[in-house]
């Protein structure tokens, strides 16, 4: 069992791994193997979008080629290249509400407009798309988190992709589709990724995608990437240039020999069940406790789940004296753009113990029937 953090308070807030998620000794002996078979090119500075066979890997993986592959030390990174150069001198973005709070800083740092569009288990509101498209400046792209939506858990349906890939290519909409939880399942079957639907419709100017390893793998190594269109792939690749002078290339190494060795599959696998304890343990508390007082997703996957409060609650009035019981969440107003989701709150189920999950769990559901 994990030990609580020194203050004493069961953090349902770190959206980050358990340490007991790390396939350390496998990525110690990749290491070694890193070295041994790369080690003249990886130990030294290299090109600007990263070490070249695992953007070849990448590439096969997702049915593209290798020159549109950027590696990005994180996915944070692959997004703000992507915000500073769609809007350098400002423009418009759509994005989900709610949605994660790092684009919609990012987009606030560029001098971006914003304007959003529901996200709930019925998708995209598509209605309030083709609205948006018809009023004022056209904007510059449409920002989704498919699968296991950071902050609600949200999972577009096949059906919901399929009708908001044939609204992009009517209406030329380029997606940001950022999707760094999907291959974190614990039951269910994927859905298609967006960007292939794009490219069996031969429309990857429309296509652009981000993720990482950081949730699968271990976020130390920091491997992200970016499946750029073509007409990004050249101001990325400049932006990385004036950026650092070489990319970590023997952490790019390492997690391919990982992936190479075929340890990916079954350590997915392992995720699966561990996070599936823990978030069954949430759910439980959830169901027994407040059946009937809030409401909630309940993710096939992914780190989260979403809570929606009472209408008299405040969530970030709420967590003040959640920590004061030893309990930490993240009030979701934060993952709106503009004065909505106070009575909202995202759950995190992947760093804690299933014990302290039950306990963390308990403490909050209390508070919450208390205020009522």
């Amino acid at each position: 069992m994990s030990v609580l953090p020194a203050a004493g308070v069961i953090s349902l807030a770190r959206g980050i791994p358990s340490p007991d998620m790390f396939p350390a000794q496998l990525l110690a002996d990749c290491a070694r193997r890193a070295v041994e078979r790369h080690g003249r090119v990886a130990l030294n500075y290299g090109p600007p979008l990263g070490f070249e066979p695992l953007r070849e890997w990448i590439a096969e993986r997702h049915g593209t080629t290798a020159d549109r592959v950027a590696l990005t030390p994180g996915s944070l990174i692959a997004l703000n290249f992507i915000v500073r150069e769609r809007f350098a001198g400002g423009g418009r973005a759509i994005v989900e509400a709610p949605t994660y709070d790092r684009m919609l800083r990012a987009l606030a740092e560029a001098g971006a407009g914003v304007v959003t569009v529901d996200r709930t288990d019925a998708g995209l509101d598509l209605d309030r798309l083709q609205a948006l498209l018809r009023e004022g400046e056209r904007p510059r792209l449409l920002y989704v988190l498919p699968t296991f939506h950071n902050p609600t858990g949200r999972t577009l349906t096949r059906e919901q992709r399929v009708a908001l890939v044939d609204f992009a290519i009517e209406h030329e909409l380029l997606i940001y589709e950022d999707d760094p939880y999907r291959d974190v399942r614990i039951e269910g079957e994927h859905e298609p990724y967006l960007h292939a639907l794009l490219y069996e419709r031969g429309a990857e100017e429309l296509a652009l995608f981000t993720s990482s390893f950081s949730k699968t793998v271990a976020p130390g190594l920091r491997v992200g990437y970016a499946l750029l269109p073509p007409q990004l792939a050249a101001p990325i690749e400049a932006m990385a240039t004036h950026t650092y002078v070489s990319p970590p290339l023997l952490a790019q190494a390492q997690l391919l020999e990982f992936l190479e060795g075929g340890h990916l599959g079954p350590h997915l696998r392992h995720l699966g069940g561990f996070l599936g304890a823990r978030r069954d343990a949430l759910l439980r508390v959830l169901e027994d406790q407040l059946e009937g007082v809030a409401t909630w997703t309940r993710p096939d996957g992914g780190y989260f789940l979403w809570l929606e409060l009472p209408a008299s609650l405040d969530a970030t009035e709420l967590n003040a004296r959640a920590a004061a019981a030893g309990v930490a969440f993240v009030p979701g107003a934060g993952f709106f753009a503009g004065e909505r989701g106070a009575g909202t709150a995202r759950l995190a189920f992947s760093y804690p113990s299933v014990e302290e999950i039950d306990e963390g769990a308990r403490r909050l559901a209390t508070l919450v029937r208390e205020a009522r």
